[in-house]
Order: C-alpha cells, then sequence, then structure tokens
C-alpha cells in the first residue's frame, strides 16, 4: 500500500470527509460524532488510510484505538449529548454540557495538579511535572496537540479547551532556570500533547538552549513521541525530516543520552515500510527508542499482540520499556481490564519472548505514590496475593520496595487493592509517609535529605 505522503487531519465536523467512515452504519457514525463532542477527536490520512482494517471495522483494533466508541461515554451522558445534538443546539451548548460531563472525569489523575506542579520563586511552573527526583517534565505549549488522538489517553484534557485543565510553556527560559536551581534533575522529558508535532525549527529553540547552557547535570533528554506509529512520515519524508534528524545527531554529540520514548500500541503500527523506515533512521542517529503503551481492552488485549509488538521493535533496533494499566480517567471504564487479568496478558506475552524483549516492565500503574508494578501473583500460607513492587517512587527511599496486596479478581487499579494478611496500610500511605501536598519547596528538602 501506498504511504500518506500529503499531511491531512480529520476533526469532528470533518467526518463526511473520510470516505471509509460513510460506508460505516448510522449508529456508529452517531456515536462517533457524540461522543466526539465530549471527548477529543482527531486522526490523519495515514492512520485511516494505512493501518485500520475498514473490513473490520467497528472492531479493529486501531480504529477502537482512534475514533471514539459509544461505550466510552456514561449511558446517561450520552443520552443527553445525543439529544442536545439532534435538538439542532447551538455549538456553544454543546460545549457547555461538554465541559459538565468533562469534569466528572477525573481529568487529571495521580495528583497531578496538587502534587507533580513545581515551583520557582514562588510561582508554580505550570508547563513542568516534577513528581520524581531525577526527571522533569516539559510541557513545550507548540506541542500540546498530536498527529491522531488515542481514545484511551490520560492527557486527554490537553485537547479540550479548557485552559485551567492544561499544562504548557511557552518559552524555554522558566526550564532552564529551573534546571539551574536543581542539579538533582538528570532527565528532562518533553511531552505533551505531542512534541513532535512541533516544527524542527521550533523544537530546536528548546533543545539547543539546553545543549549550550552550563548545565552538567543534565545527562539525559527524552521525548515522548506517538509520531512514529502515527505519522512516520516525520522522520522520513517531512520537508524537515532530516533537520529533526540532525537535532537528533546534537543531542548525542553532545555527550548526552537521547530517548525517544516511542508509543505503539499494536503491532498494526509497525508492519507499514515507512514505520520500519521512520526506526531505522531515527536508531542510526544514536538516539535510543524506548518503547511503551498501556494495555487496552479493545485494543490490545491479547498475549499474542504484545509478544508480537515486542518482537518486531527489537527486530527493529527498538527496546521494549513499559507495559501500563490504564490509568483512571477519562473513559477508563470502557478501556480497562482487573488487574489480575493484566498480569496474565503481560505472563504470557513475557513467556513468549526471548530475553532481548524481557527488557519491558509491567503492567504498571502510574499511580500517586509512584509506578507500581504488578510483579507477581504468590501463595503465601494458604492465601493468594499480589505482589507489588515500586519501579519508581514519589520519595525515592519507596524506590524498589515491595508489598503485598489482596488478590482481587475485580481490581482495576491500585486503590482498589487492600495490604494482604491483615496490614492496615500500605508503605505508601502509612501515617509517618504521608506525602506533603505543598511539594513544591518541601519534596525537594527530602530529596536532598535522601540523596
Amino acid at each position: 500500500m501506498k504511504s500518506a505522503q500529503t499531511y491531512q487531519v480529520f476533526h469532528r465536523k470533518q467526518l463526511d470527509k473520510i470516505p471509509q467512515v460513510r460506508s460505516l452504519s448510522a449508529e456508529v457514525r452517531e456515536a462517533i460524532n457524540v461522543v466526539s463532542a465530549v471527548l477529543p477527536f482527531r486522526v490523519n490520512n495515514y492512520v485511516v488510510d494505512e493501518l485500520i482494517d475498514w473490513s473490520r471495522a467497528p472492531d479493529d483494533p486501531i480504529f477502537q484505538l482512534t475514533f471514539p466508541q459509544r461505550g466510552m461515554l456514561d449511558e446517561q451522558d450520552y443520552e443527553r449529548m445525543r439529544a442536545l445534538i439532534a435538538s439542532g443546539a447551538e455549538e456553544k451548548a454543546v460545549k457547555a454540557l461538554a465541559q459538565e460531563i468533562q469534569v466528572g472525569l477525573n481529568p487529571h489523575p495521580g495528583g497531578q495538579l496538587e502534587k507533580n506542579v513545581p515551583s520557582l520563586a514562588g510561582e508554580a511552573m505550570r508547563g513542568m511535572q516534577h513528581k520524581y527526583r531525577q526527571t522533569l517534565l516539559f510541557f513545550p505549549a507548540q506541542g500540546q496537540t498530536c498527529h491522531t488522538y488515542c481514545t484511551y489517553c490520560f492527557r486527554w484534557a490537553q485537547f479540550v479547551g479548557i485552559e485551567d485543565l492544561k499544562f504548557f510553556e511557552k518559552e524555554a527560559a522558566p526550564l532552564l532556570r529551573y534546571l539551574k536551581k536543581h542539579p538533582e534533575v538528570s532527565d528532562v522529558l518533553f511531552t505533551g500533547g505531542d512534541p513532535l508535532v512541533m516544527r524542527t525549527a521550533i523544537l530546536s529553540r528548546y533543545i539547543d538552549l539546553l545543549l549550550n547552557s552550563d548545565l552538567d547535570s543534565l545527562r539525559t533528554i527524552r521525548i515522548g513521541s506517538k509520531a512514529p506509529a502515527y505519522w512516520p512520515q516525520r522522520f522520513v519524508t517531512d520537508p524537515d525530516a532530516d533537520d529533526l534528524l540532525r537535532l537528533f545527531e546534537r543531542v548525542v554529540a553532545s555527550g548526552r543520552h537521547l530517548a525517544l520514548m516511542a508509543h505503539y500500541s499494536h503491532p498494526a503500527e509497525l508492519e507499514t515500510d515507512i514505520a520500519k523506515e521512520a526506526l531505522r533512521r531515527i536508531v542510526a542517529t544514536g538516539a535510543t527508542v524506548r518503547c511503551q503503551a498501556p494495555l487496552i481492552r479493545h485494543v490490545n488485549d491479547r498475549a499474542d499482540d504484545w509478544a508480537k509488538l515486542w518482537q518486531m521493535q527489537v527486530e527493529n533496533g527498538a527496546v521494549p520499556y513499559y507495559m501500563f494499566v490504564e490509568r483512571d480517567t477519562g473513559a477508563h471504564h470502557y478501556f480497562e481490564l482487573p488487574l489480575a487479568r493484566a498480569y496474565e496478558i503481560f505472563s504470557d506475552a513475557y513467556s513468549q519472548v526471548s530475553g532481548l524483549a524481557r527488557t519491558v516492565r509491567g503492567p504498571s500503574m502510574s499511580a500517586n505514590p509512584g509506578k507500581m508494578c504488578i510483579d507477581g501473583v504468590a501463595d503465601i500460607a494458604g492465601r493468594k496475593v499480589f505482589v507489588l513492587k515500586c519501579l519508581q517512587g514519589r520519595k525515592p527511599r519507596w524506590s524498589n520496595q515491595v508489598a503485598l496486596a489482596e488478590y482481587d479478581t475485580k481490581a482495576v487499579w491500585l486503590d482498589d487493592l487492600k495490604p494482604a494478611f491483615g496490614e492496615k496500610n500500605f508503605f505508601w500511605d502509612r501515617p509517618e509517609e504521608e506525602i506533603l501536598h505543598d511539594a513544591a519547596s518541601q519534596r525537594h528538602q527530602i530529596w536532598a535529605a535522601e540523596a
């Protein structure tokens, strides 16, 4: 199949411009229109023409991954929005109802607003998050959209037009000032949205400033992106594709590690020739591609798909990194699986690949205390338990600690679990371990004391 070269994006009001959508049933088309009035929808012609098997729609996994589904909204909310749209209401009224629904969808899980936003000279840095000691997340304003939106996206609140819900920073100078004040930061992650929707010239302004500054503590630059899956032309045929690769080479030449955190959700995203060529070109710059994605019902809830995906990543020079658990936000009720089932899928897939693909970790929850992994299921003293492991902790001393939780076939998130053997609390929520809410200054004192 010929790769799409001309970049074309479709939004909710442009559904009729997609020929394949016109062939879907009226019920499916209505669902796309209604749900996309509440949750963000955006798709490009590469995904439409090359990644979706329309003969399988609406059950095709990439269709489920990119086109809104009726089950993503509570039935009552769906009916309210459907009736409002059918009545011919003005867009202002549609947006008002959408915002009412959105507020109830837990737009910022895991303490992102309350505990992750740092401050500098008493000012909150709303374009950054600093949850883990060594790693700072930076949200460049020009990168707060994506080539195509994933229906499961836990950062959906960035895209719905509510300014108070957004993380973004328009300039690189605050980032530089913060890094100079916090030498404990060794890694900066450019995230979004997707930083690689930006033209290379704009992205370079941010990265070159870091490279040309006296920042001996900065060891790694990470870029979180779905572009290798959703628009591989970004690295191959786009007008500034070569400039982007030269930027990657400058990072590597500076002595820093460059990690492209690539989001691959399904093997179909790596099966096209241009997707493989994109990976080849990225790896040739000296960058490392680390691959991660959540386990999503309707999309990739088969062990064979994960095993195939990890193997394809290794074959194309990338490193399997994380299998995440769907976060408790947005339409998670449609996509989530029980943690017991997630562990079964992970273990089955893990057993199918060689050691080179077993760099992957999971199933991992990016929860309030940190990245908490279901590391095993064990029988202890006649009781079945989950073995939890903290891969990365909000407090450094939590990292690599383990805890035992009662085995629960219905639990879908960390908050659903109870400590095993009659314990009252897990190690991260004991009274003496209470997480400080005014973390911006006090957290750094804790880190300094624990270093």
